[in-house]
């Protein structure tokens, strides 16, 4: 940006001081001041000029140094644009790893937990389903042995009562004095069936078991109420996931279903689409059973081309003095499409090969030839449409004088079929040869156009 100002600075300068000492040779010298000679206001004339040309090329470097300005700007945006990006990326990971952190801290809390003493949470579940088994099984034993023992000291207390309401000190004697047989036979049985109870409780609480039972710390209920709890929760839990699975697996079954009726109704579509694409691709030049790659509209142009070529041809050979014919070629080179390629046939030595070989006289008549020939083609295409007037802008420099005649000659005889020819060249030689010439003379003060016909145009 200095340099710009500063260039637009110095060119306002001179332009001003220009403007000035302009004003001042139009105006004459000023009252009072000494007239300056033809040499002083030559050489400020030139010191100017030099001035004005160093402003002017300081000048010109303002669009690139504009470009350069546009182009560090850009880039400055587009790096601050990724610069935030990548720190919103950055917060946006941190603040995901921070989450992820404390939950696995949540989750190693809860494991050991629920592992306590032991290796594994497995193990520990197992140690506690065996240890509640074992006291399920004690309690009931020692509830069935305090229920015996409670129904008969009740037993006793009633009897003991009893007797002593009748007049009895004992049971015994209240028994003795009022049971018949029978009646103690039955009492007595009752009595042996209490003491096998008692005696198989005895044997029972005498396990290895049920005293390994007995030696342990007293049982947790709240604990165990808590893994129960904790074991229907997730029992719950995956009876839902197993249902929502099952519901997700029958509609993907619904969907396998619907996917494979549109696979079967899109067969025939699919076959015609691959038809479609093939022969858009064979148009295109783009498959593989086109071993040319030539496009439809190459492959019609190819036909014009032909016809091109043959007229071309007509006149080419004349310019070249029976040399050179034109012939279409579709042959691929490199990678490039075929369809569109132009070869040159030598007949002094009889082989065909690419245009580009031609120097650069010869590529001149052969693209002369060329025109011709389109313009024949056209005539002949367009309903008999003449193109009268045909217009030739330099190239004839590059012509030797013997081709240069045959050149003349092809256009001569367009000329004679009451078309115009109009040839724009600096070649000398072709004064001598057109007897209509329109000569553009410079001058100081413009241009001008001059009009020379017959003689006077041949002379020169």
């Amino acid at each position: 940006p200095g340099l710009v100002d500063d260039a637009e600075r110095a060119l306002a300068v001179i332009h001003e001081s220009w403007s000035t000492a302009r004003a001042e040779v139009q105006a004459g010298a000023p009252a009072g001041s000494p007239e300056p000679s033809v040499g002083e206001l030559a050489h400020e004339v030139e010191e100017l000029t030099r001035l004005h040309a160093e402003a002017h090329a300081l000048a010109g470097q303002t669009h690139s140094a504009r470009e350069t300005l546009a182009r560090a700007e850009r880039e400055y945006e587009e790096r601050v644009a990724a610069q935030r990006e990548a720190e919103r990326r950055v917060a946006a990971r941190t603040s995901r790893r921070e989450a992820l952190d404390r939950e696995r801290l949540a989750l190693d809390e809860e494991l050991t937990r629920g592992r306590g003493a032991f290796a594994t949470v497995a193990e520990h579940a197992t140690r506690l389903e065996r240890r509640i088994a074992l006291l399920v099984d004690a309690t009931g034993t020692v509830r069935a042995a305090e229920v015996a023992a409670q129904r008969l000291k009740e037993a006793d207390d009633r009897l003991a009562d009893a007797a002593y309401r009748a007049g009895f000190a004992t049971p015994a004697e209240a028994a003795a004095a009022l049971l018949r047989e029978g009646e103690r036979r039955d009492h007595q049985q009752r009595v042996d069936a209490w003491q096998a109870e008692a005696a198989a409780v005895a044997d029972r609480l005498a396990e290895p078991g049920t005293a390994a039972a007995a030696a342990l710390p007293p049982a947790d209920p709240a604990t165990a109420g808590a893994a129960h709890t904790a074991a229907e929760r997730a029992l719950r839990e995956a009876d839902s996931a197993l249902a929502a699975a099952r519901e997700r697996a029958n509609g993907l079954a619904g969907l396998s279903r619907q996917a494979l009726t549109e696979v079967r109704r899109l067969g025939p579509l699919r076959e015609e689409y691959d038809r479609v694409a093939r022969l858009a691709g064979l148009t295109a030049g783009t498959s593989a059973e086109n071993e040319r790659r030539m496009r439809l509209e190459s492959y019609v142009l190819a036909a014009r081309l032909e016809q091109v070529a043959a007229a071309a041809t007509a006149r080419l050979q004349r310019m070249s003095s029976g040399r050179y014919t034109l012939v279409h070629s579709d042959a691929r080179s490199g990678g490039k499409r075929a369809g569109l390629g132009l070869h040159v046939v030598d007949a002094w030595t009889g082989n065909e090969r690419d245009t580009s070989t031609l120097s650069g006289g010869e590529t001149f008549f052969a693209s002369l030839a060329l025109a011709l020939g389109l313009a024949d083609v056209v005539t002949d295409e367009a309903g008999g449409v003449r193109l009268d007037t045909l217009f030739i802008d330099e190239g004839f420099g590059s012509l030797d004088e013997q081709t240069l005649d045959e050149v003349l000659d092809v256009l001569d005889s367009l000329r004679e079929r009451d078309r115009s020819v109009g040839i724009v060249s600096h070649v000398g030689d072709l004064r001598r040869r057109i007897p209509a010439q329109l000569e553009v003379v410079k001058a100081r003060h413009g241009s001008a156009v001059r009009l020379r016909t017959g003689g006077d145009a041949l002379s020169g």
